[in-house]
């Protein structure tokens, strides 16, 4: 009778728990927020999401004081002639055990290649520039987030395929050795990196340029705390996959023989962000419900697990290991004046939010 007392109880909790709360305004930016990740001692570094094409495209705010400065500083922030030491176009960013924070340069803004930045924010110092060739950064490539797997010792990147005019048909996964350096791209327009047809569509209106919906792939992504499984998702697409992480860094297997290892997950709506917790709880920005989804470990069941009316296009999802929230950006993409006839009706200020999770989420995911 007791064991099924404490089951009860827990059940219970997990219910309470996964009800959805009031996502709590930690902190207010004048410019969009991309993604978001953390320092060691908890303070936030963010992108701005380059959408809006900001002059500062990584910012590191003080936990405590909540003032902004560029991240790692200025220089870094400033495109010139001279050499390609500048961040060009920055949306994904990730932090790991090591005290690195890790940058995605998409590179779309300026006539540089595309690159991983690691800064070494223990020494304060450049760690790594891996440069990402065309062969896996092809013209239609928009490399938007990653997993940081200092396991398996790899950067897994999930790639939209909506860059320069892409339709997402060709989203893909690039595959980058952290020890060689050598760049891989793989599951190019497959069944589970590419876009369903089912459109973002936020207050009754489809994201859409010059009237085609605009449709994303390989988006959201994340890995559990032992880095044996990645998760993943097309930003418009019904369902998460994942596949063991040696599989997918395996060079011996091709796109088909892939297909084979992955698994259908779970249901989601249509989402940015991804992360998860100690658990394996999946958490999900929902674009199209002003919220956050979480996807329970145990029945897969999908619910809202935090809210606010100005979660407008909600983003990053990461968890900071020094107060034990989950934060998450809302952007205002679909008020851009791509999708307005030419208009910005995006508005300050934008918001950082911040929640509590089920269980304690993964640090550096």
């Amino acid at each position: 009778m007791k064991f099924f007392k404490n089951m009860l109880v827990c059940f219970s909790l997990f219910q309470l728990n996964t009800q959805a709360q009031e996502a709590e305004v930690f902190a207010t930016t004048n410019q969009a927020v991309g993604n978001i990740t953390f320092t060691n001692n908890g303070d936030l570094v963010y992108s701005h999401h380059p959408f809006f094409a900001p002059e500062n495209r990584v910012m590191i705010m003080d936990a405590k004081t909540k003032e902004s400065k560029p991240f790692p500083n200025k220089a870094w922030n400033l495109p010139r002639d001279t050499d390609d030491n500048y961040l060009s176009n920055v949306l994904g960013i990730r932090n790991d055990e090591n005290g690195i924070i890790w940058m995605i340069d998409m590179a779309q803004r300026n006539n540089v290649t595309p690159k991983i930045v690691g800064w070494n924010t223990k020494i304060n110092s450049l760690e790594r520039i891996y440069y990402l060739p065309k062969s896996s950064v092809p013209k239609i490539a928009q490399p938007n987030d990653m997993v940081v797997d200092t396991k398996h010792g790899y950067f897994i990147i999930a790639d939209e395929g909506i860059g320069n005019g892409g339709d997402g048909s060709q989203a893909a996964f690039i595959i980058v050795n952290m020890k060689t350096g050598k760049t891989r791209r793989i599951l190019e327009g497959t069944r589970t990196t590419k876009p369903e047809n089912t459109p973002t569509v936020i207050n009754g209106k489809h994201l859409a340029v010059n009237g085609n919906n605009l449709l994303v792939g390989n988006d959201g992504i994340t890995a559990d705390k032992d880095f044996e499984y990645i998760y993943y998702g097309p930003l418009n697409g019904t369902k998460i996959y994942r596949i063991k992480t040696s599989d997918l860094v395996n060079e011996a297997y091709t796109d088909a023989d892939l297909d084979t290892k992955i698994e259908t997950y779970s249901k989601k709506p249509n989402n940015g962000g991804m992360s998860i917790d100690m658990d394996g709880n999946i958490y999900l920005t929902a674009l199209e419900t002003q919220s956050v989804a979480v996807v329970s470990a145990k029945d897969k069941s999908v619910k809202t697990i935090a809210k606010h009316k100005n979660m407008v296009w909600p983003d990053g999802v990461s968890y900071n290991h020094v107060d034990g929230y989950m934060y998450v950006s809302a952007a205002q993409v679909n008020n851009g004046a791509v999708f307005n006839n030419g208009k910005d009706k995006s508005s300050t200020p934008f918001y950082i939010f911040r929640f509590k999770p089920i269980v304690n989420g993964v640090p550096y995911r």
